[in-house]
């Protein structure tokens, strides 16, 4: 069914943006331009940025925001961050993406049962190693592979 109301300038989302009336670029704070998200006041106005969301969502006592790249980078460790955990891990990795996702769960995450694979870069692991009853991931390139729901008796 297609809508029958439609906005008046269809210019939103991504591509052509319509401003908020009165919108002038000159009222742009800048002291950020060309700063290092690692720098001093770089790292001031991203704790802001990710307090004043929490804030501004209401998110419960506990629960923090988060500022990750917005690309592959970014999701792979939004996933990572989020679904990893609850079950044991098989990590297949091979090239130096996948092993540093493999550092990133095995070093940041610090899950409990992890079994890691690797191989130097032009070959594979045992992929036939794969344990699927558990959470079996592909550490390769910028993309995650993962099973998630998957189990073979």
């Amino acid at each position: 069914m297609k809508p029958t109301v439609k906005p008046d300038n269809p210019n939103f989302s991504s591509g052509p943006c319509s401003k908020r009336p009165g919108y002038d670029v000159k009222n742009l704070a800048i002291e950020t331009l060309g700063r290092s998200h690692r720098s001093s006041l770089g790292k001031e106005v991203l704790g802001r940025v990710c307090t004043e969301t929490a804030e501004l969502l209401g998110l419960p006592e506990g629960y923090r925001v988060g500022v990750v790249p917005a690309s592959d980078t970014g999701a792979v460790e939004m996933a990572m961050w989020s679904l990893l955990g609850q079950r044991p891990v098989d990590v297949f990795s091979w090239e130096s993406f996948g092993k540093g996702w493999l550092l990133d769960i095995m070093q940041q995450l610090k899950l409990e049962q992890v079994n890691s694979y690797t191989a130097d870069y032009g070959a594979l692991p045992d992929l036939a190693q794969a344990n699927f009853r558990y959470l079996v991931i592909s550490a390769n390139t910028k993309h995650l592979n993962y099973s998630p729901f998957t189990c073979r008796q």
